[in-house]
C-alpha cells in the first residue's frame, strides 16, 4: 500500500514539517518525501539508515522553520499540553511562528492551547481523528495490537471468556467483530442505541452504559475504547478482582486506572496500538494526510 499512496503527488515547491510522533511517522515522512517535497522531521524514532528524501532537524523550531505545512502526530497531545513524541515539544506560538506565511498544520485531534496559538498566528489546523475512512484503515492493527494486549495480561482464552467493550465508534465496533469471531462472549457498552443494535447483528450483547455497573460482575475483561471518564470506582468496585482492565482511548482516557490498580486489579493504558505495524498505519494516515493537503494546495492555488 505504502509504494502506490501518493505516487501522482508532485510537490518540489512544497516544505512539510513533522514534528512528533513515533514509527508510524517514518513511514508517513518517506511516504510525503516521495511527492518530492522538502520534509523536515524532528521528535519521533529516527532509523539509522535514515529515511531517504528527509531531514533530520536538530529541533522542533529547524523543522518547522519555513513550512508551509506542518504534520502532528494522529494521538493528540498530552494532558501537559504537549505533542506526543520522543522530545518535549509544546506547540506554542513563538514555535509556530517559524512557519512560513499561510501555513497549515494536519494532525488527529488539537488541544485549546494549540489552537489559540495557531489561531493568533491565523494558521488553521485540519483534524482527522473523526475521519471515518482513515480510522477504519487503521482499525485491523490496532485490533491485531489490543489482541497482544490481552493475550499478554490475562491467563484465560479470549475464546469463552466474557468481555466487555466500552464504546462503538469505528475501533469499537471492529474490535467487537473480532472478539466475538475468536469465541467471545463480548457484551458492548454504548450510549447510542442503534450501536448496541448493531453490535447483537455481530453475535455480542448490548447494555446501555449507565448499567455498566450493574453488569460489572460477570466480566473477565473490561476494554474501553471511549475518550471520556465512564470506567469509574463504580464500575471497578464491581468487576471480579482478577479482571484485566485496558483503557485504549486517548487522553483524558475513559478508566481511572489508578483506582483500579488501587483495588487490586490489572489495569493498563493500551494507547497508540497503531505502532504494532507502523508501515501499514503510517501508509494509511499518509492516505488522508495527502488528500487534505491536496484540497490545500487546490484551493490556494
Amino acid at each position: 500500500m505504502g509504494e502506490s499512496i501518493g505516487a501522482a503527488d508532485h510537490w518540489p515547491g512544497l516544505t512539510i514539517a513533522l514534528v512528533g510522533g513515533d514509527e508510524r511517522e517514518q513511514e508517513i515522512a518517506r511516504l510525503a518525501a516521495c511527492t518530492g517535497a522538502r520534509v523536515n522531521a524532528f521528535g519521533f524514532p529516527w532509523p539509522e539508515a535514515g529515511i531517504e528524501g528527509v531531514t533530520s532537524a536538530k529541533s522542533a523550531a529547524q523543522a518547522l522553520t519555513g513550512a508551509r505545512i506542518a504534520l502532528f502526530p494522529i494521538p493528540g497531545m498530552a494532558m501537559d499540553g504537549s505533542l506526543f513524541g520522543t522530545e518535549k515539544i509544546i506547540p506554542d506560538r513563538d514555535l509556530l511562528s517559524a512557519m512560513e506565511d499561510h501555513a497549515h498544520i494536519i494532525m488527529g485531534t488539537a488541544d485549546e492551547g494549540l489552537r489559540q496559538a495557531a489561531d493568533s498566528l491565523g494558521i488553521p489546523i485540519h483534524e482527522y481523528e473523526s475521519d471515518q475512512e482513515l480510522m477504519l484503515l487503521r482499525a485491523p492493527a490496532i485490533v491485531e495490537a489490543a489482541l497482544k494486549v490481552i493475550i499478554e495480561n490475562t491467563k484465560i482464552t479470549i475464546h469463552k471468556a466474557s468481555i466487555c467493550v466500552v464504546g462503538q465508534g469505528n475501533i469499537g465496533t471492529v474490535l467487537t467483530r473480532t472478539l466475538v469471531a475468536l469465541g467471545g462472549r463480548v457484551t458492548v457498552a454504548a450510549r447510542n442505541p442503534v450501536q448496541r443494535a448493531m453490535a447483537y447483528t455481530m453475535g455480542a450483547e448490548g447494555v446501555p452504559i449507565e448499567n455498566l455497573a450493574q453488569a460489572a460482575p460477570r466480566f473477565d475483561i473490561l476494554l474501553s475504547t471511549v475518550p471520556a471518564p465512564v470506567v469509574g470506582n463504580s464500575v471497578i468496585d464491581r468487576l471480579p478482582k482478577t479482571a484485566f482492565v485496558a483503557d485504549m482511548s486517548a487522553p483524558p482516557g475513559g478508566v481511572d486506572l489508578d483506582y483500579a490498580r488501587a483495588t487490586g486489579r490489572n489495569a493498563v493504558w493500551a494507547r497508540a496500538l497503531g505502532r504494532r505495524a507502523p508501515v501499514t498505519v503510517g501508509g494509511s494516515q499518509w492516505s488522508g494526510i495527502r488528500k487534505t493537503i491536496n484540497i490545500i494546495l487546490t484551493e490556494e492555488a
